[in-house]
């Protein structure tokens, strides 16, 4: 088969990673290398990695980019499984868990002709009652509609229209990846940035609902519902750190 990477950046992520290694130790399609790029995390992250690769059901790397910011995390991931013989790549985030199909769902968007598949993203139920994932909820469709609507994003030299693409649930081929510069090397946001390089290269975009994955709900709690929201709508953190723990 292809060979597909998946990639997952993680900065201080000790508590939760675990939960993430073995979401992706249970996917169905289990033909895939997994990297786990350190960015410059404080804690036991790495450790956490090192004892999952021992008995991985996949082979299982470990990286570290000390350049702060998830853009260059990811950038320094992708090119190095590109420069290790990957031409599928796929990614989360070390606060997520995709979902048993995840992994097959990508490979199979991208063989069917994608160059860029993105996802379904869905709160994490062990974060927030009914209400907190309902919030969510609203926001990820708050920020899609947004940025459908927003004037930058529609008109002449666009060859995809817009669609939200959320970072930790996507999926693209190392050929696209090269052709369009790679991921802004930035701390987040970056998505935004990334999907609208896409969209200048090719018209062959793709979302599976297929492609599930569980998303953190934290920085909802560390922000509140309003800031979260501009987050969403790709407006920083402001004076907030980044990367809510």
């Amino acid at each position: 088969m292809t060979a597909l990477w998946v990639v997952v950046p993680a900065y201080d992520e000790e508590t939760r990673i675990g939960a993430t290694l073995a979401a992706l130790a249970a996917q169905t399609d289990q033909d895939f290398t997994l990297l786990v790029v350190d960015n410059g995390s404080t804690d036991g992250t790495a450790d956490v990695v090192r004892r999952f690769a021992v008995t991985a059901p996949v082979p299982t790397g470990l990286i570290e980019e000390r350049q702060k910011g998830v853009g260059a995390a990811v950038d320094t991931a992708f090119r190095y499984a590109i420069a290790h013989g990957a031409t599928l790549l796929a990614r989360t985030d070390a606060d997520c868990l995709p979902r048993p199909g995840w992994v097959a769902a990508a490979r199979r968007t991208l063989t069917a002709g994608a160059e860029l598949a993105c996802g379904r993203i869905v709160a994490r139920r062990d974060e927030h009652g009914p209400v907190g994932r309902a919030a969510f909820r609203c926001l990820v469709v708050a920020a899609a509609t947004f940025g459908r609507l927003r004037p930058a994003h529609r008109g002449a030299g666009w060859r995809a229209p817009y669609r939200m693409h959320a970072g930790n649930n996507m999926a693209i081929t190392a050929a696209t990846y090269l052709a369009v510069g790679g991921m802004p090397r930035r701390p987040s946001p970056t998505d935004r940035e990334f999907l609208n390089r896409v969209r200048r290269h090719t018209a062959a975009i793709a979302h599976d609902r297929h492609m599930v994955v569980e998303n953190s709900t934290r920085r909802l709690r560390a922000y509140g519902l309003r800031r979260t929201a501009a987050w969403y709508l790709d407006r920083g953190s402001g004076q907030l750190s980044p990367d809510p723990r």
